[in-house]
């Protein structure tokens, strides 16, 4: 397991990420057990960097990943969110954010958080963020709290716009670079390197769209992309090859992701996702799949307030 530096912050994060919003029950109803037991084989393994957020399963998750950090928190990287706290539930508001960190910090079991991100600010007016948000959080960061801030979001130019007002330390995008989107690079990689600002990148099976069991039924994405997640699949099978680890050594390969985050509830998924690492899969597949994700390729969805939409 490599490490890479995230950005200006010094961080040294596993170059795979600990996606903890499956142990909040996001995806299907999982064993707390195994979870902690999935935590456990990942810190083994050398997986160092694990985001959560409040949000996923309405507290569960940083519940869930305390347990199992218990005496294991000195080995890793810990990254929440603030500011989302339902489907529709959205508070950036500077008293929020203060209970907010402290409320994050006892389910964590713990005094502070290497990485403190406002979750998904293209729901909210991009002001409130800077004029509010960051500077509530840069205080925090000041009494120890959080180690380092960041933004996140689906939408990427909104994520830029706040950081040229109110720099960040970080960016986490998803869904915007995997086998099916490469757009990440036109609208934020080239902004973050510039500055020394870190990025995260998430989804690399795209939610769901490239695995073998295909996306889940609230998947945004348009029906013409939802298609094409089993075509690649099918590419990969000819070839020997399982679509999952195609896809996470595909955005591993990323030349400034300091780390892709994958999410995990299991000791298989721990498993699976380490086995990706060696995979190499030859040029005739990748040009295969380039082939067959070209009619859908950065096919966009709207999410969040419209002015804060890519396109």
């Amino acid at each position: 397991m490599q490490k890479r530096v995230l950005g200006a912050t010094g961080l040294m994060v596993s170059e795979i990420g600990f996606g903890a919003s499956p142990l909040g029950d996001e995806f299907r109803v999982t064993d707390p057990a195994e979870g902690v037991w999935a935590v456990h084989a990942a810190i083994d393994q050398g997986i160092s960097f694990f985001d959560v957020s409040p949000y996923y399963g309405r507290t569960l998750a940083e519940e869930r990943l305390g347990i199992a950090l218990e005496g294991k928190r000195k080995q890793v990287i810990l990254a929440t969110k603030c500011g989302r706290y339902d489907t529709a539930r959205f508070d950036f508001s500077p008293a929020r954010l203060r209970a907010s960190i402290d409320e994050s910090l006892g389910r964590l079991r713990t005094d502070y958080v290497d990485l403190w991100q406002a979750h998904d600010v293209e729901f909210v007016d991009a002001r409130q963020i800077v004029e509010e948000a960051i500077p509530t959080m840069r205080e925090i960061q000041k009494q120890g709290k959080a180690r380092f801030v960041g933004v996140t979001g689906l939408q990427l130019k909104v994520m830029t716009g706040i950081a040229e007002r109110a720099p960040v330390d970080t960016f986490l995008s998803y869904c915007r670079y995997n086998l099916l989107f490469n757009d990440m690079d036109e609208l934020l990689t080239g902004f973050a390197r510039q500055r020394g600002m870190g990025l995260i990148n998430a989804s690399p099976l795209h939610m769901g769209v490239l695995t073998e069991h295909g996306a889940p039924a609230w998947h945004p994405a348009p029906k013409e992309v939802l298609e094409t997640g089993p075509k690649i699949v099918a590419a990969c099978e000819a070839r020997g090859f399982k679509v999952g680890d195609v896809a996470l050594r595909f955005s591993l390969d990323h030349p400034y992701a300091a780390t892709t985050l994958v999410g995990m509830s299991t000791v298989k998924h721990v498993e699976r996702n380490i086995a990706a690492i060696e995979c190499h899969p030859p040029a005739e597949l990748m040009e295969e799949i380039r082939a067959i994700a070209a009619p859908v390729m950065n096919r966009w969805w709207p999410s969040g307030l419209p002015q804060n939409w890519d396109y």
